[in-house]
């Protein structure tokens, strides 16, 4: 389990490094200038989401809990961490109506990005059962 902890870790700081590679180019390409603490600071950031959603995803390998359940303790945790380290760094404004439609539209873009995991793992399933029954 440590070892998954680890990769994933590992993973989510590779995601979280590339996403920042991708603004830096887009920050030269537009030549718009920040300071090393500040680019810093935002890197930190990305890596830290990426640490989160690496390790976040293992609430869904283990078995038990019903999928809804799963799927609405990670969205609690995942908006409750997202919210905390944007605030922090200035990626949103920490005023209510800021909060209010970044919940909502956080809440839309989480529950679209689900649906369509689950529509995909759905057309598996019924592959493989089709498959399944046509070699019986």
């Amino acid at each position: 389990m440590i070892l998954e902890i680890v990769k994933r870790s590992t993973l989510g700081i590779a995601f979280g490094a590339i996403l920042t590679f991708i603004v830096l180019t887009i920050m030269k390409l537009n030549a718009v200038e920040s300071t090393v603490s500040e680019i810093w600071m935002h890197m930190g950031a990305s890596m830290l989401m990426g640490i989160y959603f690496g390790v976040s995803s293992l609430i869904f390998g283990e078995s038990g809990n019903h999928l809804i359940k799963k799927s609405i303790i990670h969205l609690v945790l995942t908006y409750s961490f997202w919210l905390i380290i944007a605030g922090l760094v200035g990626w949103i404004p920490l005023n209510g109506w800021v909060i209010l439609w970044g919940s909502l539209i956080f809440i839309l873009l989480y529950v679209v990005n689900w649906f369509c995991w689950y529509l995909y793992f759905k057309r598996q399933e019924a592959a493989l059962n089709k498959y399944l029954h046509k070699n019986k």
